[in-house]
């Protein structure tokens, strides 16, 4: 059997952190920037840690290579 590899779209889209979290880059946020509040943007800049079961899926499915 030939190695399987990771899912190339998760790999951008996706990042595990140290404690195993998976974080991804916050949504709404390609453009009309100007129109959202100041407030949105700043908490949207850093992304977000997804729900410990998403996450999981992410990782068994996309990002581990088997």
């Amino acid at each position: 059997m030939p190695k399987l590899k990771t899912h190339s779209g998760s790999k951008k889209r996706f990042r595990v952190t140290a404690s195993g979290k998976v974080k991804a880059g916050a949504a709404r946020k390609r453009h009309g920037m100007r129109k959202r509040s100041q407030d949105m943007r700043r908490t949207a800049r850093e992304g977000i840690i997804l729900f410990k079961a998403d996450g999981d899926n992410i990782i068994r499915h996309f990002l581990r290579q088997h």
